[in-house]
Order: structure tokens, then sequence, then C-alpha cells
């Protein structure tokens, strides 16, 4: 622009947009921004309290093959919603307000996934982990960070859905969480599983539509952890989950000591059961 001979510089409004160009929301964000939008809607409140957990840390540590930490916190908190139905029952809105007791228990566990050279969140279910041995839960959750999106129903029902436009996923999403207990659990799953402990890092309040999301921190080499139950206040209170909480400590200091003491025990008899033929063969030539 010239204004008495001097060439004044227009400053456009609108360049610092084209500045900033913008893409589309990748379809594993729109997953997360729709588990938030119905997250929202539940009252959840987290409970804490510190593990003491030496002895399964100790037995853990002896193994040469040995189940993760939140292989055990899932197998743990299974047999514990088994035992406090609370833990296992959800809030349904429509078309009554009602609450639906689960037969059985299914994880969701957050897992953290490269997908186009992009870090993201799905979730992997695990059906009845209660009635499973922690290394096989374990191995399941390897498979679920390692294999393709196609490969997984889970994770194909995901990303189809989250291609879909807002008002579609968002209809689909009310419908499974507020119509059908069934179809709530199935496809979401009855408690929910996620933790930064691995990382050094502690989530304090995730947000999750289920009625139970349990996360911990770091643990120390003396078996020292923090950990919380988040829970959805329509379906429980605060002192519900304060004994779960402790008799979850229970179980991961008893139950899931003991099966790690057997399952190290497996281990060394297989080893010596496979050297005993060797020897033999050995003696023989000798002789």
């Amino acid at each position: 622009m010239r204004h008495d001979g001097v060439t004044i510089a227009c400053e456009q409004p609108w360049r610092p947009f084209m500045a900033n160009p913008s893409r589309t929301l990748p379809w594993p964000r729109r997953l997360i921004v729709d588990l938030l939008h119905f997250s929202r809607r539940v009252p959840s409140i987290p409970v804490e309290r510190i593990f003491k957990i030496g002895k399964l840390v100790e037995i853990r540590s002896s193994l040469v093959e040995r189940p993760g930490w939140t292989a055990l916190f899932v197998k743990a908190f299974g047999i514990l919603a088994h035992e406090t139905p609370a833990l296992r029952t959800s809030y349904l809105g429509y078309p009554w307000e009602r609450l639906v007791e689960h037969d059985t228990n299914v994880a969701s566990i957050a897992i953290e996934k490269d997908i186009d050279g992009q870090s993201a969140v799905l979730f992997a279910k695990i059906r009845g982990p209660e009635n499973r041995s922690a290394l096989h839960i374990e191995q399941l959750i390897s498979v679920a960070k390692s294999c393709p999106v196609r490969e997984s129903a889970t994770f194909r029902l995901a990303h189809g859905i989250s291609k879909l436009p807002t008002f579609i996923r968002r209809m689909i999403w009310w419908l499974v969480l507020e119509w059908s207990g069934s179809w709530r659990a199935r496809k979401f799953g009855t408690f929910g599983i996620s933790s930064y402990g691995m990382l050094g890092a502690e989530s304090l309040h995730p947000l999750s539509p289920l009625t139970a999301t349990l996360t911990f921190g770091p643990i120390s080499p003396k078996g020292k952890v923090r950990v919380r139950i988040i829970y959805d206040h329509r379906v429980c209170d605060g002192s519900v989950v304060a004994r779960a909480l402790a008799r979850l400590e229970q179980i991961l200091n008893e139950d899931l000591s003991a099966e790690l003491r057997d399952l190290g025990a497996a281990r060394e008899l297989e080893a010596t059961t496979e050297e005993a033929p060797t020897s033999t063969i050995r003696d023989k030539k000798a002789s």
C-alpha cells in the first residue's frame, strides 16, 4: 500500500492462520476425544493406598521369565472384582436408571502403539483375567502391543468407528454404554488399567467411562508403590474401594506371590528334567 510516496506494509489479519496449516484429526485421537466426552459424565473419585509388596518384588526378580507389573495387577484386580460385586457393576442410564452386575470380568488395558509413525493409545481387552496365569496375561498384552491394527478385532472395531462422523460415533458410544450391560462389558470392559509406572511417573486421576480404573506408580526396590482406584460414585462408596485396596494388596502378596513361586519351581524342574537325559547319555559314552 502506498501513501504519500511511502510504501506501508499492510498486515493481513488472516496471515497468522495461514502460517499454521491444519490437518485432519487422526483416528486414534478421535478415539481419545470420544472417550473423554463420555468420561466427563462420570462422577469419578480417586482413592489411594501405599502398597508394600516387597515379597512379590523379591520373588519376581528371581525369575528369568517373569510377567510384567501390568499383567500382575490385571490378574490381582480380576480376583478382587470376582470377590467384590461392586467392582464389576455398571451404572446404565437408559431406558431407565439401573445397576447391572456383570457375570464375567473384562479388563480394558491402555497400551501404547506406534501407528503411522505416531504414538497412540488403544485398549486391549482380556476376558476373565482371574482365570488366567499372570504369564499368559503378559503374553496377551505383548501380542496386543506388537500386532498390526488389522489383526486385532478390538482394534479394527475402534479404527472403524473412529473413522465415522462425530454424531454417528457418539450415538454408537452412547448406545453401548447406556443401553446394554452385555454390550458395554464386551466392547468397553468392566474395569480399566492404566499406568505410567514403568516410565517413572504416575497418573493422578485417569478419566474413564468405566466403574473402576486402576493405576499405579513406580515400584521401589523395597516394594513400595502408590496404587489408586478411580471409581464411579453412582455405583459404590469410598469405603468399599478403601477396603478393596487393602484386599488387593493382600492378593498381590499372597496369591500372586504363590503363583510366581510355583512358576519358578516349575521352571527349575523343567531345567533339571532337560539336563538329566544329557547326563545319562554322557555316562553311557564314558563307560
